[in-house]
């Protein structure tokens, strides 16, 4: 008699649970644009959601422990005239936040650390160079002050927002540009676009150095990212509208290295990457649930490993980045799931009884010092992230003034780094040799 064998992974029991009501974030009145982005972004400091509003675009900034009910009068960042489609946090500065709108312009924002006390109108740096709506904006992972927008004229521009100033524009797409992912190192990107074909772009070059052509037989958007191996995970429909995920290797895209059918639904997967972990969420628009999958170097490749279902369908979805989950609770990942009129965080944890920090968990993961500066990076270097170990939790550091001269280079003083050697010097325990001594009354 044949014996089935269960896989083993660590990740295999991973369960989500939505946190107490009064964790959550109550009162917000979330855009109803058309538009199939996460309208929600997030760090470890802030929560920054898109809403709805009159006279312009608008979005909500609140710091991640002011829960609860939101005042209607809660001041707003509302520099752009137009609706608001994307924002994305700046993964080397906690406090910098980047916006784009159908006004065709692309805003760089400081957040104060404290709770802000009256609308924010100015931002930093105003970044114009499309004509049509800016629909994405991402941030390079390692390079700092490298972001990037692509716009319904099909125009993809790397700009430097220390000089505000951008710094190559690529227009080798025909049609409109559904998502734009960055590789671990940010050498290069993948886009989906209308005209069904999945690009791989090294920006410098200016090139498209592999594409395929419908990864995805259906007609409805794509989504892909970079995995930190080095493939591409995309999400897709098939010719009968099933939606399907795909795992390919951009150096060969003949064949998928995975092709999976999941159900049949309107709404577009939106994933979300966990690197440390190998492991990706998929978060529809109009869904109810949030289904998990681990990718390993195994057949079949992508596992599944579980849905978490709630009642109420999400309009879109915040990924908080590795360093702001909670070590001391086996925490790997924290979603925020945008409601109709609410923002809801839901925890995805591991079960271990032990209380000790768990290292086959939370690998050193990426920290918030860039690797290189904007103009090493456009000279052709290429760094993997800093990173930072978990194992003390992680504590944001203090804001920095984000300052834009208006000239080709950033900053003429050098930026000083601590090894990590040091970092891990400084956080061992000291040993004070005290010695303690019981009495005993007789």
């Amino acid at each position: 008699m044949s014996r089935s064998i269960v896989r083993q992974s660590k990740f295999r029991h991973v369960f989500g649970q939505a946190v107490k009501a009064e964790q959550g974030y109550d009162d917000i009145r979330v855009s109803k644009v058309t538009w199939d982005s996460s309208f929600c972004a997030v760090n470890p400091k802030f929560l920054a959601v898109i809403i709805e509003s009159s006279g312009g675009g608008a979005f909500l900034v609140l710091p991640l422990s002011k829960s609860g009910r939101v005042d209607k009068n809660y001041p707003l960042v509302i520099g752009h005239s137009g609706p608001v489609l994307d924002i994305d946090w700046c993964p080397h500065d906690d406090n910098i936040l980047a916006s784009c709108s159908e006004d065709c312009t692309a805003m760089v924002w400081q957040i104060p650390d404290h709770a802000l006390t009256r609308p924010l109108s100015d931002p930093v740096v105003v970044l114009e160079g499309h004509s049509k709506r800016v629909g994405i904006v991402t941030w390079h992972p390692t390079a700092r002050n490298i972001l990037l927008t692509a716009g319904s004229d099909n125009l993809i521009i790397v700009w430097n927002v220390g000089t505000g100033e951008p710094l190559l524009s690529m227009d080798d797409h025909p049609d409109l540009i559904y998502s734009i992912s960055w590789n671990r190192n940010g050498s290069l990107f993948c886009t989906t676009c209308k005209d069904r074909r999945l690009r791989v772009c090294d920006p410098r070059k200016r090139e498209v150095v592999a594409e395929r052509l419908a990864p995805h037989e259906g007609i409805r958007p794509m989504r892909a990212i970079f995995t930190r191996d080095g493939n591409i995970f995309t999400t897709g429909f098939t010719r009968m509208s099933q939606r399907e995920l795909g795992l390919w290797d951009p150096t060969n895209f003949e064949e998928p290295i995975a092709l999976l059918e999941l159900d049949t639904s309107n709404g577009v997967l939106l994933p979300y990457y966990d690197a440390d972990a190998n492991m990706v969420y998929l978060c529809g628009k109009g869904d109810s649930s949030i289904r998990y999958f681990e990718i390993t170097e195994e057949p079949p490749y992508v596992h599944y490993l579980s849905t978490f279902s709630s009642k109420e369908p999400q309009r879109g979805m915040g990924f908080m980045p590795k360093r702001g989950v909670d070590v001391s609770k086996c925490e790997i990942a924290r979603l925020y799931k945008l409601l109709d009129k609410k923002c809801e965080p839901i925890t995805m944890t591991v079960p271990r009884k032990s209380d000790l920090f768990q290292d086959d968990l939370y690998p050193d993961t990426a920290g918030p010092e860039p690797a290189m500066e904007a103009e090493e990076w456009l000279d052709g270097r290429d760094e993997d992230p800093i990173l930072v170990s978990m194992r003390d939790g992680y504590v944001p550091p203090k804001s920095r003034e984000l300052k834009v001269a208006k000239k080709n280079v950033l900053d003429s003083r050098p930026t000083t780094r601590r090894s990590m050697s040091t970092l891990e010097t400084n956080s061992l325990p000291v040993n004070t040799g005290d010695v303690y001594v019981l009495w005993s009354s007789t």
